[in-house]
């Protein structure tokens, strides 16, 4: 495996194929290795592809337990490409729908590109022998496409060329989608970030064997995931550009899994929905919101520590006002928080329970919907971290969703048509333990950690989501 150019094909119930497309791209005579990505293909296709790994040291062939999505299958096929230093990916499928042949003409275009996409729209005639059902699915997804995301490329086929050396491996971490709307997703997270997309004319004729494997649900997911990433560029277009992810120097540090799931990418309808709506909420409600509170209780240039910081997508607006370091236990929800916010002034991987900086330090704390999912005991340590690091007379900032705020009882009917009725077993954000009852239970847990309670509000500014609490630090503990 020491060549420069990889080609790589997953396969699902490929056998009739996988021999005649492997002597076509030998019969090439490139430089060049195979790998095929199998998951668990119920006709023996990882087991023939195992023979023709033991007769050629080209070919490469990974198995998966099980059929995993053609876009996740494409995205580890990627990252093995650039865990194995090649320079050159050509991915294609193993139905001869992509013709071997046209792999040269890919190859040709390279120095010209960081990707070639093979279209099916350059050529009048390209679709020869698809019946019309298919010829309509097709174009109809391309002008959907087109429309949606503004790109004149065949974006929802997967012959393309990818210059490796030019393209950073962090584009991976914007594609959300593991089914075939990878496609379209991955090609317009490259153009969103200018870089060089040319097209090649591609013939596709009808499959040599077998039949296509999309579905119905498949092609509604889609459509789904294209509404999806329309509107998530009008609120929150951060999420695809590129920036190198966080990594934490911090040592022996347990991660919370809920959090970290929470913050990985998320491709199922339901979840892309909540995140949209969560998007406008924290971009148009939450974000002027806090923006009023931090503006009228700290200077400018203050120290300020975003507890439990997220995707950070509220604090735009606020860095040019006061001065930010972020905490969060989440390194998915850091490297969030650093391509949303580029100019950050600090971010920190560590627990809110053992803030890493010296006693009293900050001027102020604040944090958004965290103090719920945490106990009543939890709840008092955290605000005795908070207490330490804030220096006499600094104030934390708490947004604390109450047990009758609007989002709450919203939230709780989705969970109940989700869970109850159609049976889902879907959780759209980590549980909630301890929402506000009422101010006397805040006073409470702030005099208990030498905090007063400076002023209590619930009302229109938030559409009735949060209670905002505004604690002062006194000098003692009571």
């Amino acid at each position: 495996m020491s060549n420069e150019l990889l080609i790589f094909i997953p396969t699902y119930n490929e056998r009739e194929n996988v021999e005649s497309i492997i002597m076509d791209i030998m019969g090439l005579s490139l430089s060049a290795d195979i790998l095929f990505i199998d998951d668990s293909s119920p006709d023996g296709t990882g087991d023939l592809l195992e023979e023709f790994a033991c007769k050629y040291e080209n070919v490469i062939v990974q198995h998966r337990a099980g059929k995993l999505g053609v876009g996740s299958a494409h995205k580890q096929g990627i990252k093995w490409a650039y865990d194995n230093g090649y320079k050159l990916l050509i991915t294609m499928d193993c139905d001869f729908t992509h013709s071997p042949k046209k792999i040269i003409d890919f190859l040709k275009k390279s120095d010209d590109a960081d990707v070639v996409v093979g279209s099916r729209y350059m050529d009048t005639n390209s679709l020869v022998g698809w019946n019309l059902f298919r010829k309509l699915l097709t174009n109809l997804g391309h002008s959907l496409t087109k429309f949606f995301l503004k790109m004149p490329y065949d974006a929802t086929g997967g012959f393309r060329l990818y210059r490796l050396d030019s393209i950073s491996s962090v584009f991976l971490n914007s594609i959300y989608s593991s089914s075939y709307s990878f496609f379209f997703e991955s090609l317009y997270v490259l153009h969103l970030n200018n870089f060089r997309i040319v097209e090649i004319s591609t013939v596709l004729p009808a499959r040599v064997y077998g039949h296509s494997k999309m579905r119905i649900i498949d092609a509604w997911y889609s459509l789904m995931h294209l509404v999806d990433i329309y509107f998530t560029t009008l609120l929150n277009r951060e999420r695809f550009e590129f920036v190198e992810p966080f990594n934490s120097t911090t040592k022996n540090l347990k991660e919370d899994k809920d959090w970290n799931n929470y913050w990985s990418g998320k491709d199922k309808p339901t979840h892309l929905v909540y995140d949209l709506i969560a998007a406008f909420y924290r971009r148009f409600i939450i974000r002027p919101s806090l923006n009023h509170f931090i503006r009228k209780y700290f200077d400018r240039d203050s120290q300020v520590m975003h507890a439990g910081c997220g995707s950070g997508q509220v604090d735009i607006g606020i860095a040019d006002y006061i001065k930010i370091s972020a905490i969060d236990i989440s390194v998915q929800a850091l490297s969030i928080y650093k391509k949303t916010n580029k100019h950050h002034q600090e971010l920190i991987h560590g627990s809110i329970f053992s803030i890493p900086v010296e006693n009293d330090f900050y001027d102020g704390i604040y944090n958004l919907g965290v103090m719920e999912h945490f106990p009543e005991d939890e709840i008092v340590k955290i605000l005795s971290e908070f207490h330490r690091v804030l220096k006499p007379d600094g104030k934390c900032v708490l947004f604390w969703p109450p047990e009758f705020g609007l989002s709450v009882i919203f939230l709780k009917f989705v969970h109940f048509i989700l869970n109850r009725v159609l049976k889902k077993d879907i959780l759209l954000h980590p549980a909630e333990i301890t929402r506000v009852t009422s101010k006397a239970q805040v006073a409470d847990f702030l005099s208990k950690t030498g905090f007063s309670l400076v002023e209590y509000s619930f009302g229109i500014r938030d559409f009735f989501t949060y209670v905002v609490v505004i604690g002062q630090k006194t000098t003692q503990r009571t």
